[in-house]
């Protein structure tokens, strides 16, 4: 029996999870969580072979979040399942320790295929991703500018890219004004940017603002 966490911060998705697996008799879901810290709370508490983690979570980033999984229990298996594309987060999710990744526009089967796989303590890599992850790992490739920051600084990115002050910032994530202030100066220098405008048209172009998501999908739904 695969004893799985759920993690996602909307109830209606978790449910549309639970029934899918609910048909597979080698799978269980024992918990779910709706925040990072609810998720570091269960993974102490129960007795779990996969987390099934969703890395658009309020307060703590995906990467960050996994990391902390990753030290309190680094046998636990981690399989990503996002909205974002693979090209956006994959590789810096697997960087981090998760054993795949999987969007949320899969096919129920897949997603049913990579549980049963990463359960096992193998990695669950789509063709796509095993591309991007070569390209990542080719020392002279040319790297994006987001690619260069580390878990945090990509973090505090998107946040201050989705036009969020300072103030709102620090009460997220727990930290001093000054301490935003000065990650945004970093993030600046090492993406060669002068403001949060030109951060905000860069996360635009690159697709990697989570509101960019629900209204491509509203768009293509409207379209159709």
């Amino acid at each position: 029996m695969i004893r799985i966490l759920l993690v996602d911060d909307h109830a209606m998705f978790r449910e549309g999870l639970k029934q899918i697996l609910a048909k597979h008799s080698d799978m269980r879901v024992v918990d779910e969580a709706g925040s990072g810290q609810e998720v570091i709370e269960k993974i102490l508490q129960q007795k779990l072979d996969v987390v099934l983690l969703d890395i658009s979570l309020p307060g703590r980033s995906g990467p960050e979040l996994l990391t902390e999984i990753k030290k309190l229990k680094p046998e636990l298996a981690v399989l990503v399942l996002s909205m974002h594309p693979e090209d956006q987060y994959a590789v810096r999710m697997m960087k981090s320790g998760a054993l795949g990744y999987i969007t949320k526009e899969s096919a129920p089967e897949e997603l049913i295929s990579a549980i049963r796989k990463v359960s096992t303590g193998r990695h669950y890599i789509s063709t796509k991703l095993a591309e991007e992850m070569a390209v990542a790992l080719e020392t002279n490739a040319p790297k994006l500018p987001h690619l260069t920051l580390s878990n945090r600084e990509f973090h505090v990115m998107r946040m201050l890219a989705s036009g969020k002050s300072l103030k709102e910032i620090a009460g997220e994530l727990m930290i001093s004004e000054k301490t935003v202030t000065t990650y945004r100066a970093r993030i600046l220098e090492k993406m060669k940017l002068h403001n949060n405008v030109e951060l905000t048209l860069y996360a635009i172009e690159n697709k990697l603002l989570p509101w960019y998501f629900s209204v491509r999908d509203r768009d293509n739904s409207t379209r159709e």
